[in-house]
Formats: structure tokens, sequence, C-alpha cells
């Protein structure tokens, strides 16, 4: 089994991180509302992913993308610097 840790981006600029084993449904379940966080985000575009092996190496990529670091890697992914 795979798993994807992706970014997720609304036209506001936010920014949600997550990681799944099937992104396609978890984006179902995100335009759904099904996730408290992504509910109040408008017309959200995934913006960022990254394929893993293990749920572990998943989850800490995840987790990087939480601290300041990983915000600050994505701030310059994302705005191409």
């Amino acid at each position: 089994m795979k798993f994807t840790t992706y970014v997720l981006k609304d036209v506001d600029g936010k920014l949600y991180k997550g990681m799944t084993s099937d992104l396609q449904q978890r984006l179902k379940d995100h335009r759904s509302g099904h996730t408290r966080t992504t509910s109040r985000m408008k017309d959200f575009v995934v913006a960022y992913t990254e394929n893993f092996d293990t749920f572990e190496q998943a989850r800490k990529r995840e987790l990087y993308f939480k601290s300041a670091a990983g915000r600050r890697f994505l701030k310059d992914k994302l705005m191409g610097r």
C-alpha cells in the first residue's frame, strides 16, 4: 500500500496538510465537509503531494510540513522560490 502526504490550498491562501492511503477518497471527504478544518476552506486545490511506501514515512513528512521548517519549505515550494 502506498501513502500520500498532501497539501491543500484554498483561494485565500490557507493551507491544510494531511496524509492518506487513498487520495481520491480523501479529497471526496474534504469536499463533502466530513473534515471540520477543510469544511471552512473555499474552493481548495491540491497544491503539493509526495508519495511514500510506508505509513511511518508519510506521517513523518506530514508532521514536518506542520513544523516551522516545513511551513517555510512549502512557502518556498508553492511560491516558486
